[in-house]
């Protein structure tokens, strides 16, 4: 009997072993780009971690399937089905429902980047304690040269608390993809390795990490996470000014007929 193909929503999966916790992007045929149903996924195995606790897992892995990429972002194929400004801002708002449980575990979590960890994907990786890469691991917010649309106030927060400023405005305002150099050099990286070395490096950290106090380790997590998000600007008008214009609506009908796109700046 064949093996059943893989779902064309593809799947976060979650498996637990010797007190590390792994959650595997797969969905490689589109580098891990995340559907709505991977999103819920994520969510799903979040909520169920945090109610185990560090009874449950000591650490908490997070990598991409196929080893090409951690996650491409969101299926852009999706935005489609967007009519409005008010689509948009729902749209950020249950991304960053989703980022938030990420970022809430009370264990530490570690990030593994094989490749591209670009907008959504780049929020996720973001959202985690710590992150081990490979060097063809690149990270980016490109929307600028794609879709035209924006980020919400707290992910703009994750991001600058995490690479600095400068950083964030050239992947933000000159679509520019880091590579593991870069993203090294300003702290978002705790190492980057080898394919041969990553699984080794990623052990270790995680043998590191868990043999820690998981209290002290709980509460420093959320008292630097309410420290970053504390007084977040409000820019949801921000937010549905942009998902709203004509441009974005071009970024996306182009992006999905794979040809440039115009802007007129409305």
């Amino acid at each position: 009997m064949s093996a059943p193909l893989p779902s064309p929503e593809g799947q976060v999966t979650l498996t637990v072993a010797g007190g590390i916790a792994t959650l595997t992007f797969d969905r490689p045929a589109a580098r891990n780009a995340m559907t709505w149903a991977m999103y819920e996924q994520l969510a799903g195995h979040c909520r169920t971690l945090a109610a185990q606790g560090t009874a449950g897992a000591r650490v908490v892995v997070l990598r991409g399937a196929g080893g090409e990429a951690f996650v491409a972002g969101t299926d852009i194929a999706q935005f489609q089905q967007f009519s409005s400004g008010d689509d948009g801002v729902d749209y950020e708002s249950r991304i960053d429902e989703g980022i938030r449980l990420v970022e809430q575990l009370p264990m530490p979590t570690v990030a593994v980047i094989e490749g591209w960890a670009v907008g959504g994907g780049l929020a996720i990786a973001t959202a985690c304690d710590f992150r081990l890469a490979t060097p063809k691991a690149r990270f980016g917010v490109p929307i600028a040269r794609t879709l035209g649309n924006t980020l919400s106030a707290l992910n703009l927060t994750r991001l600058r608390a995490a690479w600095g400023l400068q950083p964030v405005r050239r992947m933000l305002l000159l679509a520019q993809i880091l590579d593991a150099d870069a993203a090294l050099a300003c702290g978002f990286l705790e190492g980057v390795h080898t394919p041969e070395a990553l699984e080794a490096e990623v052990a270790a950290l995680c043998d590191r990490l868990g043999a820690l106090a998981p209290v002290t380790q709980t509460v420093v997590k959320e008292a630097l996470r309410r420290q970053t998000v504390a007084a977040v600007a409000n820019t949801d008008d921000l937010v549905r000014q942009c998902y709203g214009s004509e441009d974005f609506r071009e970024g996306v009908d182009a992006f999905v007929a794979k040809r440039s796109p115009v802007w007129r700046g409305r």
